[in-house]
């Protein structure tokens, strides 16, 4: 394949893209400088860029940080990314990690900015959100449905458990949607780009029990909560998982134990029994898992 540049400096890479990384080239260099824009690099920044294909918004971030990490999957674009600033003043800082992101240990970085191969758009997102040391903020292109699911509040169409997870985590926010003319090729979905800034502390959650507290919450996220736990598949998870931890902490079950009372019993002292998840903020469903948890109830 033959690469090509614009006008602008910009680059591409043609004819063969490889659809299963999901690449499309940013072509644009206002939308990549306005990618920058929103991250306010310092010049002390390391930066960790995840797909940065031939380079058009890597050597905008070269421009402003003290060095680029690249973590790219396709040894072609690693070549061409390579050969672009190869003898130049930015070869310096930079470095190519050549392989699958998801499958390696991140380095240090402040700052992660990301064209974002959609199909590991929500693992990568968890994976930088669990990242330590925490850093300073990371700026990703998605998918726009995608990107509006992590800043959705409770109420919107789009609020799911991925809204409430991220936003435990982190303040996030949409900074601008990009067309989809501004690739090559043009995906089928626009897109758009959000600012993700962890909170430094983490709240002290155990991550394992709240995630599975939200998916039996919004298993069907139009039913009420009552609703959502009195499946059955969840009535005897929630059975096992209490004689567990009865027996790991050496307590005596209760006679004439009924786990659906016991369930029920706590939506209803919160008056949360006929409330819907979509519906709830990240403080009620923190109080929800507090009152589980005071019940001796856990999810995992």
């Amino acid at each position: 394949p033959a690469s090509g540049s614009g006008a602008d400096g910009s680059r591409h890479f043609g004819p063969m893209f490889n659809k299963d990384l999901g690449q499309h080239i940013l072509i644009n260099p206002l939308v990549s400088q306005g990618i920058v824009d929103k991250a306010r690099l310092k010049q002390t920044d390391v930066v960790l860029e995840v797909g940065p294909g031939t380079g058009n918004l890597t050597i905008k971030i070269l421009e402003q940080a003290k060095r680029v990490i690249a973590c790219e999957a396709d040894s072609r674009l690693a070549a061409e990314l390579t050969k672009r600033v190869q003898g130049g003043p930015y070869q310096h800082k930079l470095e190519i990690l050549h392989g699958d992101v998801m499958k390696r240990e991140l380095p240090f970085f402040d700052v992660c900015i990301s064209n974002t191969p959609y199909q590991i758009s929500s693992p990568l997102t968890f994976k930088l959100l669990f990242h330590r040391p925490i850093f300073r903020c990371a700026v990703l292109m998605f998918q726009r449905e995608f990107a509006l699911r992590l800043v959705a509040r409770p109420g919107d169409s789009l609020y799911n458990r991925l809204s409430v997870n991220c936003q435990l985590y982190s303040k996030v926010s949409l900074v601008m949607n990009v067309g989809k003319n501004n690739f090559k090729p043009p995906p089928n979905v626009e897109s758009s780009v959000v600012k993700i800034e962890p909170l430094d502390p983490p709240p002290p959650i155990d991550f394992e029990e709240w995630d599975g507290m939200l998916r039996i919450a919004f298993s069907r996220r139009n039913r009420t909560l009552a609703a959502s736990f009195k499946s059955t598949a969840t009535m005897q998870m929630l059975e096992s998982n209490y004689r567990t931890f009865c027996a790991s902490n050496e307590m005596m079950m209760e006679e004439g134990f009924d786990i659906k009372q016991k369930v029920l019993g706590v939506l209803d002292r919160l008056d949360f029994a006929e409330t819907r998840a979509s519906k709830m903020d990240i403080d009620d469903f923190l109080k929800l898992l507090v009152a589980f948890h005071d019940a001796n109830i856990h999810f995992c």
